[in-house]
């Protein structure tokens, strides 16, 4: 389903009711504003005529993300709290999307659970840069909320306060790509800097020592667990569920501001092994959040909601 709204949702919404009315699930789970709308409302109208169909939501960063003094955001949170009539259990990924729920939105009126986001065993195996490796990896969308600006700019200015030149590589596709590739090509960084179409994120690891995650704004985000679980050092901005995952050494983080980025950039490109030493430990790491955790908190929620929408008593102590 695409990321706005169009035209497009009508075709998206007949083919999954479709698939939800054809599979005749017990347990129906909606990802993010428009796949939770789906899967509470289908899932609703489905079970209507035999038994409850269990309705799990996780909110993600897009709605999330609005200003709740704005017509849209307010909207947006005013249909959210339309929405939660029709869900057995909210399951947020991090403790950032459930203060913002309930700051935004309201207290959940019904049971909400938090489990973290896990990756699996072979994620954990650490990635080596390639001998022709750039200092530098952005990797994510070519959009202003992710921030390749600042990553632009940052560069730029730790290559002015070294004294030499930076290489970097920036991976992923968007509308605002074109902006990025002019603006590298303003600040004389054409020949230092390669732009590469969307690859896995392990592919792009090899690709430079030192990931650089300048978001504006972010829930949870993948690409922060998978760098630290492939063993790269990394550096980030303190936003949404980013200090919840580097925990201890959260000091580390910056705003997402060029002038911050620049002195992390700096620190790393001057000894990179002395840097990564500063990072979250792996192990302490793969406990919070690897694919077993996930699985088991899941499943929990799955069932303590399933067992509630068919008139038992909710069981798990996860909602506080």
């Amino acid at each position: 389903m695409q990321r706005h709204i169009g035209i497009g949702d009508l075709a998206s919404a007949v083919r999954t009711y479709r698939l939800i009315k054809g599979l005749k699930p017990d347990i129906v789970h909606g990802h993010g504003a428009k796949g939770g709308v789906y899967a509470r409302l289908f899932g609703t109208v489905s079970g209507a005529r035999r038994h409850r169909v269990a309705r799990l939501y996780s909110p993600h960063g897009g709605s999330l993300h609005y200003d709740a003094e704005t017509i849209v955001g307010r909207l947006f949170f005013a249909l959210e709290s339309l929405m939660s009539r029709f869900t057995d259990q909210l399951l947020f990924v991090s403790d950032y999307e459930r203060r913002t729920y309930r700051e935004k939105v309201g207290e959940p009126r019904c049971p909400a659970s938090l489990v973290y986001n896990g990756l699996a065993d072979p994620e954990f195996e650490p990635v080596e840069t390639a001998p022709n490796g750039a200092d530098f990896l952005y990797i994510g969308m070519m959009r202003g909320l992710k921030g390749p600006d600042l990553f632009i700019e940052a560069l730029a200015l730790a290559e002015r306060e070294l004294g030499r030149p930076l290489s970097a590589v920036m991976v992923g596709d968007g509308d605002e790509l074109g902006d990025y590739r002019h603006r590298v090509e303003e600040l004389g960084l054409a020949d230092r800097v390669r732009f590469h179409p969307p690859m896995p994120a392990r592919e792009a690891f090899r690709l430079a020592r030192c990931v650089v995650v300048p978001s504006r704004a972010e829930a949870m985000p993948y690409i922060v667990l998978e760098t630290l679980a492939a063993a790269k050092p990394m550096i980030a901005t303190s936003v949404g569920g980013i200090p919840e995952i580097f925990g201890d050494t959260a000091e580390i983080l910056v705003r997402p501001d060029a002038a911050q980025l620049t002195g992390r950039m700096v620190e790393a490109a001057s000894d990179f092994e002395a840097y990564e030493a500063r990072m979250p430990d792996r192990e302490t790491l793969k406990a919070r959040f690897g694919v077993d955790a996930m699985a088991r908190g899941i499943d929990a929620a799955y069932r303590d909601a399933l067992t509630l929408r068919r008139g038992g008593s909710y069981k798990s102590d996860m909602s506080a």
